[in-house]
Order: structure tokens, then sequence, then C-alpha cells
């Protein structure tokens, strides 16, 4: 099996591998207790918040550790708008933001509050302007993702936190997807919130990251615990923290070249997928991207039987939205693209993928494809 979907979790990274295995024996105690086992504990986690904080521009106190991305989502957006209540109940979101934050929002909404939601371009990307727009003198935050888990467009998130900075509204920035893979900082984004996930780089799954910067009104939308400074609730996972820290720092130190040479396999895939299979769509930036992601549509094949037959085939890749692949649904991120929906597609590449991996997949997928599209009827169309 040729694994081709990082995009919804990368292989666990040698790093963490060997850094879960260490926490194991010296990171099981209770931080908070005061014997020698729990400040060894929380020695360790400290130190993990240190490197995690110095990966992103944040400082350490700044930095929070939740049981997922998609809990970390639901606490900076829930938790933003409980702390500028005083301000207003007005949330503004793009319309390609993960699942989570648009649970969050539709959650906000049914409780009384008002959403507005930003449209984006048919490359998937929101022009500042319509986000200057929705925002009111009732807007108690907003919400833009960093870069696209469906189609690895790049936002403009300075230029969006700028805006938002002179309207004095908080910026929650959803970065899962680009920590790891492209240069991250809290301060050269401009964002006051920010929401990281550590299965995305290569850490082990259950380590979700909350940035609140200083300054920024955060009020925990929970019942509050002495836990990670009261914006987390339970006893902290600390092996999977140091190990999510570990293949952190790994990353960073290899996201150069890998940018690189994932990069060229990506062009690869984008230029060879609509050259040896017709009437397909790659959507997405073709330049201002992720370096490790590219999707791309087939007319009159379904999403889901074409995993399947790629997963027949060897190759793991996803369909549907990346986040509610489950509920069968056309690709929420694609349908607000304007873009074609039907046969999706997503790629997206990790450090041990190989040239050869790619050449086998798009040998391999214009035969997939046909034989879906003669059973439907569709190959003479």
């Amino acid at each position: 099996m040729t694994y081709l979907d990082a995009a919804s979790a990368a292989p666990l990274h040698p790093a963490a591998r060997e850094a879960l295995l260490a926490a194991l024996t010296d990171g099981w105690a209770d931080p908070v207790r005061l014997y020698g086992e729990g400040r060894r504990a929380r020695l360790l986690l400290d130190g993990a918040r240190e490197a995690v904080a110095a990966a992103l521009g944040a400082r350490p106190r700044q930095v929070n550790f939740a049981t997922s991305g998609t809990a970390a989502n639901t606490l900076a957006v829930l938790g933003g708008l409980a702390g500028r209540r005083r301000t207003g109940r007005h949330y503004v979101l793009s319309a390609v933001e993960h699942s989570s934050v648009l649970h969050a929002g539709e959650w906000h909404q049914a409780a009384g509050g008002s959403l507005a939601t930003v449209r984006v371009d048919r490359l998937g990307r929101v022009d500042p302007a319509d986000f200057a727009a929705a925002l009111r003198p009732d807007t108690a935050l907003a919400s833009l993702i960093s870069a696209s888990h469906e189609v690895g467009t790049v936002q403009p998130v300075p230029a969006v936190a700028a805006i938002c900075r002179s309207a004095g509204v908080p910026l929650h920035v959803d970065a899962a997807q680009s920590v790891g893979r492209v240069p991250v900082d809290l301060a050269a984004m401009g964002a006051d919130l920010m929401t990281a996930s550590a299965h995305k780089w290569g850490g082990p799954p259950g380590v979700g990251v909350l940035v609140v910067s200083t300054g920024t009104r955060w009020k925990p939308p929970l019942p509050a615990d002495e836990r990670e400074s009261g914006r987390g609730a339970g006893f902290e996972n600390i092996p999977a923290v140091l190990a999510a820290a570990a293949a952190l720092q790994a990353r960073l130190a290899e996201m150069t070249d890998e940018a690189a040479r994932l990069s060229a396999l990506v062009d690869r895939i984008r230029t060879e997928v609509p050259r040896r299979v017709r009437d397909v769509e790659v959507v997405g930036d073709p330049a201002d991207r992720l370096p490790h992601l590219v999707t791309f549509s087939c007319l009159y094949v379904d999403g889901e039987a074409l995993v399947t037959e790629l997963d027949r085939a060897g190759f793991a890749v996803s369909s549907g939205s990346s986040c509610t692949t489950s509920t069968l649904t056309p690709s929420h991120v694609l349908v607000a693209m304007g873009v074609l929906t039907s046969g999706n597609v997503r790629v997206s590449l990790h450090r041990d993928n190989t040239t050869a991996d790619v050449d086998r997949f798009l040998d391999v997928l214009p035969g997939v494809v046909g034989r879906l599209r003669t059973l439907a009827g569709a190959a003479n169309l």
C-alpha cells in the first residue's frame, strides 16, 4: 500500500516514535504533583511547550495542549466569542474553514449568535475586501484558515489580520495543515488565536495546540479546570505531547528540502493527471499553495467508488470533504469554490513518498477511472 493521505494524518515521524517510547518511562506521572515523578513530568511537559512555542513564534505561556485539532478549534472559536460577549455576538468566518470551525459557528448561531460567511474565488481564496465588508461593530471574532485542507490554496492571512486589527476584531487562524509544511509564525501572521494538530506534522494523534496571544480576550466555554492555564480540561497526555514536540522540531529541520521535493512531485501530478485522463479539473492555486497537496475531480465518476478502486490498486487517497468524508456529501470547500465536485480525489504526500510512488499512481489512475466510467455507462460521453 502506498499511503497518499498525509493531509488527514501523516505517518508517525521517527523522532516522534523515539520520544514517545522514552516518555512512556519518564512522563507518566501527574505533572501537578509535588513529588519527584510529578516534578519530572512537569519538566518534560514544560520543555515540550517551549519547543512548540518556539516553532510557532509564540511564548510558552501562550501555548496550550488540547485533545485534538478539532478540540482546539472548538475552544478557540467558542472561547474567543465568549471572551468578547460584551462587544457583540457576531462571528465572521470563511466558507472554506475546517468542519470543526463551521460546527462551532453553527453552535454559536443556534445559541442566538449571528454568523457571516465570506465567499472565496474559484481558486479557493478569500478577498480581504470581502472580509472587511463582513465585519460589523458587534463582530466578536473572525476565523480564517491559513491554507485549505482540501485544495492547498494559501489564504491572505496577514492582510486579513491587518483589517481585523484595525476594526478591533481578534482573528483565529487554523494552521493545522500549514505547521511543519511551511513557516508559521504567530506574530508574522498577525493572529490572535492559532490552532494546530500534531498528527498532521507526524506527531501522534490526540494532541491539539491552542495558542492564545497575550492580551486576547478568551473565556473558557466549558467548566474551568486547573490544567493548561484553565484552557483545557483533563490529564495531559505527556508522552504524546513530547512526541508531538519532537516530531515538530524534526520537521522544521527538514522542512525546506522536503517542501521543494514534494512540491515538484505535486507539480508533476497537476500536469500529468489532466494529460492522461480526460474530463478532469485540477483545483486550487497552482503556485501559491501548500507544497504537499493536490486535488482533482473526474467527471462521470463517483468519488467514493474511485477511492475504493484506488485502494484495491494499492493507493490510499481521500475523497469528499477532508474532514467529513463519512457523511458522503460533496466537499463544502469545492462547493464554495464553484468547481467540479464529482469524482473528487485529494492526494497529499509525506516525507516517505518517492518519485516512484507518484509514477505508479499516475500509471494506475487512468485505467481505474476508465473502468468506473465504463461501469457507469459514461465511457463514450
